[in-house]
């Protein structure tokens, strides 16, 4: 790539997201970690790694590179999605007239079946905060919410008093790409919503005012970090030692539901997930353990 196709390929970047924002409507995280991809690519451009090659070889050296520094699959998955969706948007608004991505083929993703929690470790996560304390509270309700729905933890952070019906027992949420969708809440979880409302909330804010229904003491919603370092000591407690994220919990919602009977279609549809290709690695999870049970428990095995 000539260093002067580089250096205006910041400005087109520039424009996709601009695009990715306004007409997409992607969510804030979203478009942050395509700017942080498509700097990253503009980067390897401008350091000369591309200078006199087509931009073909420009893409394929660049994953090369990403291969080299020790990404794994679906990350270098993620940041060829990046460039396929920067390309397309160059093509459409005839800035670019073919597209170097068409041809490349995508590294396997999921090479590592996603971790999640059995029913007995998801029981003891649940009951691990503490009642006697109005956070502990609030943390097993978002606890059970998480789990009882499948939500993203922007998602479970972002819930406000209005989005959640007790009566139907379903709850709104927007997911990526700015699309809504009504998930189903358990009783369970709702039980544990209305305790937090009726004895938690009030005592967290002390007087503040918030429509988030998950809050703080400073009245605002509960950040993606705080959860994450609550949830990591609610784990240790709970005896869960290693590589507990929200996303664990988003895992074991969907393996569970599977386990129980239910079809894919549904569970994509809770998840929010954009295409059932997504969905499919929980079938994985699902077939390697009643391989393994079959394997442990079959006389003729």
């Amino acid at each position: 790539m000539p260093t002067n196709a580089a250096q205006s390929l910041a400005r087109e970047i520039a424009g996709f997201l601009d695009y990715c924002r306004i007409e997409k409507g992607l969510a804030a995280n979203s478009l942050e970690a395509y700017r942080r991809d498509l700097e990253k690519f503009n980067l390897f451009c401008l350091s000369g790694s591309a200078e006199g090659i087509s931009e073909i070889e420009t893409v394929r050296s660049y994953l090369d590179t990403l291969y080299r520094a020790g990404l794994g699959g679906r990350s270098i998955a993620r940041h060829l999605s990046t460039l396929r969706g920067l390309y397309g948007y160059l093509v459409r608004e005839e800035k670019a007239t073919s597209d170097p991505t068409d041809n490349i083929a995508a590294p396997k993703q999921w090479e590592t079946i996603p971790k999640y929690l059995n029913r007995e470790q998801i029981e003891r996560l649940l009951t691990s905060p503490d009642p006697s304390r109005p956070t502990g509270i609030r943390d097993r309700a978002m606890l059970q919410l998480l789990y009882a729905t499948g939500l993203r933890v922007s998602e479970l952070c972002a819930v406000e008093l209005g989005d959640l019906n007790g009566e139907l027992g379903i709850l709104r949420t927007t997911g990526k790409g700015n699309r809504q969708r009504i998930v189903p809440v358990g009783s369970h979880a709702l039980a544990a919503i209305e305790t937090y409302k009726t004895s938690a909330r009030s005592a967290i804010l002390k007087g503040r005012h918030s429509t988030y229904l998950f809050v703080t003491a400073r009245g605002g919603k509960l950040t993606r970090l705080a959860f994450w370092k609550n949830l990591a000591g609610h784990g240790r407690k709970a005896g869960i030692f290693h590589n507990l994220t929200p996303h664990v919990l988003r895992h074991s919602f969907a393996t569970h539901l599977l386990e129980g009977g239910a079809d894919l279609r549904s569970v994509q549809t809770m998840l929010g997930h954009a295409d059932i290709s997504t969905t499919q690695i929980y079938t994985h999870v699902v077939r390697t353990r009643l391989r393994k049970t079959l394997d442990e428990h079959h006389p003729r095995a």
